[in-house]
């Protein structure tokens, strides 16, 4: 489903063309106006894994927030989709040509980013993965949910509300980025230790889209008339599993646990028709990145991992001040 050999293509096309066809991004820079931004402020460039989420949304809040507090420029730009690597790579492409001094950077596919990370590696520009992560030792630090964590808390969850017995499948949003596998091998790990007789199918990966994870659902559904419940890994995944059972007319019937919030989610897990969810905490990863790449622009040291922390909620939590706090809508 990934167009590797084509992403590769198109960035070494982008990037033989950005001096004359790149888009200006939506903060003031000037790519020829070396590290620095027009105004002499400190450059940063981050590149998202998409902009149909309100998840991404959130980060870009606090990454905007912190920027203002941190006196520098900031430019965030994501994908219409988390399907669209080569929209990604042409858009890391672009950000590299602007010579910014730091770069914040969620992989929607490490292998089609290499080339361009190793550029960036060159030019002395500082990494800072998140969300995902980058599997690179490229980065020089990764700002992210434990995801593996988090969702073996999910799992944990769904074996208490399934009364540890059934069978239980998996819609995750992809394989090619560490959040995807984070998240799948996480949920798997706490099944297998949390509720060992329950029966995992095998996880489906509806590239975080609704409608596609609905139609992933209807399809367990149908091959599997007594399950017992569906994880989402993401709020495409989460919200498809839950279009796909109300569609086949089995709500009530399948315990629906998701990951993220939006409002969706947050309106299904009051009205009882998910369970509930885990939730990341979006704006703070989003002033983490922008924090740490003003660290590594001034040389300071930072750890290899950025944790930004996530929690369950459910509808007996869902308005507690911790808990709203961390949710987006």
């Amino acid at each position: 489903m990934r167009k590797t050999i084509a992403a590769f293509a198109v960035a070494a096309l982008a990037l033989s063309a950005s001096a004359c066809s790149s888009k200006a991004p939506e903060a003031s820079t000037d790519s020829s106006a070396g590290a620095a931004s027009t105004d002499g402020k400190p450059y940063i460039a981050i590149i998202s894994k998409g902009f149909q989420h309100q998840f991404w949304q959130a980060v870009k809040n606090g990454a905007e927030e912190e920027a203002k507090a941190e006196n520098v420029d900031m430019t965030f730009e994501g994908p219409a989709d988390e399907t669209m690597v080569e929209d990604q790579i042409n858009m890391l492409t672009q950000a590299l040509a602007k010579n910014p001094q730091a770069i914040g950077f969620a992989a929607l596919d490490s292998k089609a980013a290499e080339s361009l990370l190793e550029q960036a590696k060159s030019k002395n520009i500082p990494v800072i993965a998140f969300d995902s992560g980058v599997d690179s030792d490229i980065p020089i630090t990764t700002a992210a949910t434990d995801n593996k964590a988090a969702a073996k808390e999910g799992a944990k969850h769904m074996c208490e509300l399934i009364g540890n017995k059934g069978k239980v499948g998996m819609i995750v949003h992809d394989q090619t980025s560490k959040s995807g596998t984070d998240r799948r091998d996480g949920f798997i790990d706490g099944i297998k230790e949390y509720c060992p007789d329950v029966e995992l199918l095998e996880p489906q990966y509806g590239g975080g889209d609704q409608a596609k994870s609905a139609d992933i659902a209807k399809a367990i559904l149908s091959a599997n008339p007594d399950i017992a419940g569906i994880f989402g890994s993401n709020e495409g995944s989460a919200i498809g599993a839950l279009k796909g059972v109300q569609e086949a007319k089995k709500t009530g019937e399948v315990t629906l646990v998701g990951f993220d919030s939006g409002k969706a989610q947050l309106d299904a897990i009051r009205s009882g028709e998910m369970a509930g969810a885990i939730t990341q905490d979006p704006v703070g990863m989003g002033k983490k990145v922008v924090e740490a790449a003003v660290k590594a622009i001034k040389g300071e040291t930072l750890p290899s991992f950025i944790d930004t922390g996530f929690y369950w909620y459910d509808k007996s939590n869902i308005d507690d001040p911790t808990i709203a706090a961390v949710l987006y809508d």
